[in-house]
């Protein structure tokens, strides 16, 4: 099964919500995911229109394809409900918010985005998930070698 984490996500925002989404794709888009040429990283969601968009995710070129590859960081409408647009809409225009994947990958063989709203975390915010971590692993460590 293939997938595309975006890592980064979340150490950089605070995650308040998730919600699954499909992304309109191209042939040549599905064949370059299912060959794992994605990736996430740089990469966030608008709304215009009431439509959902994600702006600069970057699908690698489908090597065997001719003419008609598609263009690598072009803009791809998800799809979503209209009552779910609008919940996000109003999170993000009202609140704060933004829009983060935080995950792309196949479920019955559909690409599908887990899209994050998200809070930006300040660079103490980062110091500290840092800091927890740290502890984290060394809490871990300890525990593998007394067993």
């Amino acid at each position: 099964m293939i997938e595309i984490k975006n890592k980064k996500a979340s150490f950089d925002y605070f995650i308040e919500d998730k919600i699954e989404c499909g992304i309109s794709l191209k042939g040549t888009e599905i064949k370059s995911i299912r060959l794992g040429l994605a990736n996430l990283k740089d990469c966030y969601g608008v709304i215009r229109n009431n439509e959902v968009f994600i702006i600069n995710m970057y699908i690698g070129k489908y090597d065997n394809a001719s003419i008609f590859n598609h263009d690598e960081r072009r803009t791809r409408k998800l799809l979503l409900h209209k009552k779910e647009i609008l919940k996000l809409r109003d999170k993000v225009d009202i609140s704060g918010y933004t829009l983060v994947p935080l995950s792309l990958y196949l479920k019955d063989n559909k690409v599908k985005i887990l899209l994050g709203v998200c809070k930006g975390k300040k660079n103490y915010d980062k110091r500290q998930s840092m800091k927890e971590n740290d502890i984290k692993r060394e809490i871990d460590k300890a525990f593998k070698e007394r067993h």
